[in-house]
């Protein structure tokens, strides 16, 4: 079968086009190697979880590498403060 076009989840290159992506991975494991903090920040369908998958599969050559996903949403009745103590109690816990 071959490539398709694929706009509803992580690419991967063996069935998806897609643009090479490798620079942008070596440029954020440069900045993992010399322990710089970075951000990936997007609109959708940009390709920031097939960077970070793609990223995870080079650094677990190198490092112990733990993944966590958030979907947080503020409204109504919850507030930014909130959503803030709880971001930082689970990197607390993680770290």
């Amino acid at each position: 079968m071959g490539k398709v076009f694929n706009a509803a989840a992580d690419c991967k290159p063996q069935l998806h086009y897609m643009v090479d992506i490798s620079g942008r991975i070596e440029e954020i494991k440069r900045l993992v190697d010399r322990g710089e903090y970075f951000t990936i920040n997007r609109a959708r369908q940009y390709g920031k979880t097939t960077t970070l998958r793609a990223l995870k599969r080079i650094l677990d050559k190198e490092y112990l590498v733990v993944s966590l996903l958030l979907r947080l949403r503020y409204g109504g009745e919850t507030s930014i403060k909130e959503i803030a103590l709880g971001e930082r109690t689970i990197l607390e816990a993680v770290v």
